[in-house]
C-alpha cells in the first residue's frame, strides 16, 4: 500500500512527472527542492530509514523501498513518470568494506528491481547519482570519465555495477541516462531550510561543524602520512546545490532528446584535510579539536575531478566553488539544528 504524507501544494508545470528515489536524504532532498521550486512535478520514494519527511518540501513522498518492483510500478504508472532521479543508497565506505553484502543488496540489487519496473512502465529518461569511487586511486590523483574504473571498495563497486546494469539497459530498449559521478558533496541550502540531517555521519565537512559546536570530543584525521602537500587526504569538494542543479540540466538535457552520458560532478581542484579544517575553524572562529588517527580502509590519498566535460554538455555553470562558502553553510545548517536532532 502507497503511504503518500501531506503534499505542500506545487504548480503543474509539465504533464510528465519525476520519480526520486532517496528524495528525503542529503542529496535527494535538495533535488526535490530545486524541482519543486522549478515547477516539476514530482513524487519522492523513501524508506525514511536514513532520510527525513520534513526535508521533503515539495510534492509526495511515499514510504517504500526501491527493491519493492510492484510498488514501483504502480507509481510510475499511476502518476504518469516519464523521469526517474536515483538516490536511495548506502554510502558509508568504511561500513561497506566491513558489511560488503548490505551494499550489494542495496545499491546493486535493489537498482536492478527498479530498473525492472522503470523498463515494464516505459520510463524515458533515468539519472543516477553515481560516485567518483568508482575510479578507485587513478596514479595521477585525478579522474575524468575515461579513466579507467577500478574501485577499490564495495561502496564504489556496487555503484560501478548499478551504471553497467543501466548501460545494458538503455542498450537493449529505448530509455536514456546520465550518470552523475559525484565527488565530495558538502554544504547546505544557503536559505536554511534543509540540510544534512544524517545520524553518525561521516563526510569531513560536518564531522568538523559537529565538533567545532561540541557535538562530538573532535575530529578524527584519519591518515597523516599520504603522499599529499600535508600528508592528508584530498578531495574535490562540491556544494549540495551546485549538485542538485546539475541533476536539473541533466533533466533538461535528456528531455530535449539528448543522447545518454556520464558526466563527473565535481569543481576540478580539491582541499586536504587540514585545509577544511582551517576553513570551519575560520568559519566558527575558533580552534576545532582534532586528533590523529590511521588511515582508513578503502581511502585513496587524492581524487579529484576532471570536469570539463559536464559543464560543456550541460551548460552547469556551478554558483558556490568557494571552500568558506560550503563550510559557512555546512555550519549554519549545524547551528540552526538542535543537537539532539542529529
Amino acid at each position: 500500500m502507497i503511504a503518500v504524507f501531506a503534499p505542500m501544494a506545487e504548480p503543474m508545470a509539465d504533464p510528465t512527472g519525476v520519480l526520486v528515489t532517496g528524495g528525503a536524504g542529503y542529496i535527494g532532498s535538495h533535488v526535490v527542492r530545486q524541482l519543486g521550486e522549478a515547477g516539476h512535478r514530482l513524487v519522492t520514494l523513501d524508506n525514511l530509514s536514513t532520510g527525513f519527511p520534513e526535508a521533503v518540501l515539495y510534492g509526495d513522498l511515499v514510504q517504500g523501498d526501491t527493491g519493492d518492483e510492484a510498488l514501483i510500478r504502480r507509481i510510475l504508472t499511476d502518476r504518469k513518470i516519464d523521469t526517474v532521479m536515483h538516490f536511495a543508497a548506502h554510502t558509508v565506505v568504511p561500513e561497506s568494506v566491513s558489511d560488503p553484502l548490505k551494499y550489494y543488496a542495496n545499491n546493486t540489487c535493489s537498482t536492478r528491481s527498479l530498473l525492472a519496473a522503470c523498463q515494464a512502465a516505459g520510463v524515458r529518461n533515468f539519472v543516477f547519482s553515481s560516485t567518483a569511487a568508482v575510479y578507485g586511486m587513478p596514479e595521477s590523483g585525478q579522474a575524468g570519465e575515461e579513466t579507467p574504473t577500478d574501485p577499490i571498495n564495495p561502496y564504489g563497486a556496487s555503484k560501478l555495477m548499478s551504471e553497467r546494469m543501466l548501460m545494458d539497459l538503455s542498450a537493449a530498449t529505448g530509455m536514456k541516462h546520465v550518470i552523475l559521478r559525484y565527488f565530495n558533496v558538502a554544504g547546505a541550502d544557503p536559505g536554511g531550510r534543509i540540510g544534512q540531517s544524517t545520524r553518525n555521519a561521516t563526510l569531513l565537512i560536518k564531522v568538523a561543524c559537529e565538533a567545532a559546536l561540541g557535538r562530538r570530543p573532535a575530529l578524527k584525521i584519519f591518515g597523516t602520512d599520504y603522499p599529499t602537500p600535508d600528508g592528508t587526504g584530498v578531495r574535490d569538494y562540491i556544494h549540495v546545490e551546485d549538485l542538485a542543479a546539475a541533476h536539473l540540466k541533466a533533466l533538461a538535457f535528456l528531455r530535449s532528446g539528448g543522447a545518454s552520458q556520464i558526466l563527473n560532478c565535481g569543481y576540478g581542484h580539491g582541499y586536504s584535510v587540514r585545509e577544511v579544517l582551517a576553513a570551519v575553524e575560520r568559519a566558527h572562529g575558533s580552534p576545532v579539536p582534532f586528533v590523529e588517527a590511521d588511515r582508513r580502509p578503502g581511502d585513496p590519498p587524492s581524487l579529484i575531478a576532471n570536469a570539463g566535460r559536464i559543464r560543456e554538455i550541460l551548460g552547469w555553470v556551478p554558483a558556490f566553488d568557494d571552500l568558506d562558502t560550503i563550510v559557512s553553510t555546512a555550519l549554519a545548517w549545524e547551528q540552526s539544528r538542535r543537537p539532539e536532532a542529529g
